[in-house]
């Protein structure tokens, strides 16, 4: 009888053993940061692989840490923007505080003027026009500038004019007048007052241009033109007056300088045509 004997296992090669072992131990360190790391691997490898530029790395770009950066930059210019406007309001809201004060100062300027107004006119009707001159330019101080106070400025004026009028200071009348109309032109009874006064002192020429001037705006107005009618005669006679007192002034000169030569002024006579108005010298020896 044949007696089999079982086949022994065959035992494992040893240095395979010790082959995976240092395997497994290798992974092992890898995994445990012992030995050589992925990162350090990756960033090896990632080194040989850079074209020397330094870019950004996806980690970087999609990193959410940055992303509130922006959010922060939105709310912070929606904060600015929310800002501004409030500012816009306040600064509009001291604007209107502003012009709320200045019309109330404005109206109490007024009132002021209106009182010394009234003031100078009961002291006009008292014939106290010194006192009444005082009064009106107080008003005129007091009195803002503006368009809304011209009116009261304009009357103010026109009644120290007739202050001065009363006073026979009629170039301090026609200054006043002037300042009248200038802030009123169509202020007829200034243009009235100037007139008279212009009439005391013989510019009938003015005169007449400020009569004329009212009829423009008034063409019923009978006073300027009953005026104008009588003052072109007394205007034609200063006209001729002052050219014969402008030849005569000329003769005086012209003989200082003739008589060195042996002649004179009367050897020139001065012809008037009648048609023209105007004059042509002759000689006669």
């Amino acid at each position: 009888m044949v007696v089999i004997e079982p086949i022994k296992p065959t035992p494992p090669v040893q240095e395979s053993t010790e082959e995976n072992s240092s395997t497994a131990t290798t992974a092992e360190e890898i995994l445990h940061g012992t030995g050589n790391t992925v990162e350090s691997a990756t960033a090896a490898t990632s080194g040989n692989d850079s074209d020397g530029y330094e870019t950004a790395s996806e980690t970087e770009l999609n990193d959410p840490d940055r992303e509130p950066e922006k959010n922060n930059k939105t709310v912070s210019n929606h904060d600015n923007s929310d800002g501004d406007v409030r500012r816009g309001v306040k600064e509009e809201e001291r604007k209107e505080e502003s012009e709320s004060g200045d019309n109330e100062l404005n109206e109490k300027a007024l009132v002021q003027a209106n009182d010394a107004k009234l003031e100078g006119n009961s002291l006009f009707k008292s014939a106290l026009y010194e006192e009444a001159l005082l009064k009106y330019e107080l008003a005129i101080q007091v009195a803002p500038d503006g368009p809304y106070s011209a009116e009261i400025r304009s009357i103010c004026h026109a009644n120290r004019a007739a202050c001065f009028s009363k006073l026979g200071k009629f170039e301090e009348t026609i200054k006043e007048c002037t300042k009248a109309i200038e802030l009123n032109s169509t202020y007829i009874k200034a243009l009235l007052r100037r007139a008279e006064a212009r009439e005391k002192l013989e510019q009938y020429e003015e005169a007449i241009a400020d009569m004329t001037k009212i009829l423009e705006l008034d063409q019923s107005n009978d006073q300027a033109r009953r005026t104008i009618i009588r003052l072109k005669p007394l205007a034609d006679e200063k006209r001729e007056k002052m050219k014969e007192e402008m030849i005569g002034k000329l003769k005086e000169m012209g003989n200082s300088i003739l008589g060195r030569f042996g002649m004179s002024t009367d050897n020139f006579k001065a012809v008037k045509d009648p048609n023209t108005g105007s004059y042509s010298i002759s000689f006669q020896r």
